[in-house]
């Protein structure tokens, strides 16, 4: 019998595949080897195939739908709920092609490679500026050791690394200053990295229209901004501003329990790269108070959006690396 549906769990070496045919009986059942999955889809008639959204999924995604098969994306959690027994490959592969057939699953848009690579260099500036938060603590707790200490900040960190260079400074030891000095040029390279990334966001940024539409949402800058482009396909898919709050993780996670509902905080969910850039105290992207709402229309951000509520009229300043203020005279992308 002719398959119709997929369900196909996805990893990096092995496939399991679970197809069934119009009659919803099962007529394949199979793993595949990495470099069998291509030529086994191309062996088949145009159908339907479902994956989880999960690493690699995008890719996979781009590939089979060149092939003339219809890809369906769906949240892994969501899938989930159709795994009937032990959790193993053949289990989910069926579960997939469960939960691709029901009408009210949601299921993700596919991203480009474009999108995909933009959004590699938020990750990319992410890690590196975790790695540089990691050595300015390293560098200040070696050197309290020895009695140098210096106020948070910039500011401080300059004065420190001043003390390294400084071979007439005393207070450091030779073996000392052979460390530290090791930790303040990664810290000099780094910030390099950082600024040459930063600095190409910012030319993105002012080559799309729909960056700079974003941008003049109150509370978002440059960096938020390209961050939202790169992470939402489309963003036609939320009804409305609480809806893609949600979906970044912002609001909180409502779980009852005979008839008393309570709300709890959920940072387990959503999209941890936005939320971060969102989770700062002082953020009034999204939430609005009755009488203080200001309506921001996402249909100037991207056109055929919905609607998104934001409260008060001033945008804050940057505070940290992940925050959405708009640039000021106390915040400039570094290097810039």
């Amino acid at each position: 019998m002719q398959i119709t549906t997929i369900g196909l769990d996805i990893a990096k070496n092995v496939f399991q595949v679970h197809g069934i045919d119009a009659k919803e009986k099962v007529v394949a059942r199979k793993q595949l080897r990495r470099s069998q999955v291509i030529t086994f889809f191309k062996a088949l008639p145009p159908c339907l195939i479902g994956m989880e959204a999960c690493a690699t999924a995008h890719y996979w995604a781009r590939e089979l739908t060149k092939l003339g098969h219809e890809v369906r994306l769906m949240p892994a959690k969501d899938v989930k709920a159709y795994v009937k027994r032990n959790k193993n490959d053949a289990a989910d592969a069926e579960a997939i092609c469960e939960a691709v057939r029901r009408p009210t699953m949601r299921f993700v848009r596919i991203k480009s490679a474009e999108q995909q690579g933009q959004l590699m260099q938020h990750r990319t500036r992410d890690v590196l500026i975790r790695q540089r938060t990691q050595i300015i603590n390293a560098l200040r707790a070696h050197l309290a050791e020895l009695g140098v200490v210096a106020a948070q900040g910039n500011a401080g960190v300059n004065e420190l690394r001043a003390i390294v260079t400084d071979e007439q400074d005393t207070r450091l030891p030779i073996d000392a200053r052979a460390s530290v000095i090791v930790l303040a040029a990664q810290l000099e390279a780094l910030e390099s990295v950082i600024g040459a990334i930063e600095k190409r966001i910012k030319m993105q940024h002012r080559s799309s229209e729909a960056s700079q539409r974003v941008e003049a949402i109150p509370g978002i800058g440059v960096i938020g901004a390209t961050a939202i482009v790169a992470t939402v396909a489309d963003p036609t898919i939320f009804r409305s501003g609480r809806d893609f709050a949600a979906w970044i993780g912002l609001v909180p996670r409502q779980d009852s329990y005979r008839g008393q509902a309570e709300a709890r905080t959920d940072l387990q969910t959503g999209r941890p790269l936005l939320a971060a850039h969102s989770r700062r105290r002082g953020d009034r992207c999204i939430a609005a108070r009755p009488g203080e709402s200001r309506e921001v229309s996402l249909a100037h951000a991207t056109p055929g959006a919905a609607t998104l509520q934001g409260r008060g009229g001033g945008a804050r300043q940057q505070d940290g690396a992940h925050g959405l203020g708009t640039a000021g005279p106390w915040w400039h992308l570094s290097g810039a």
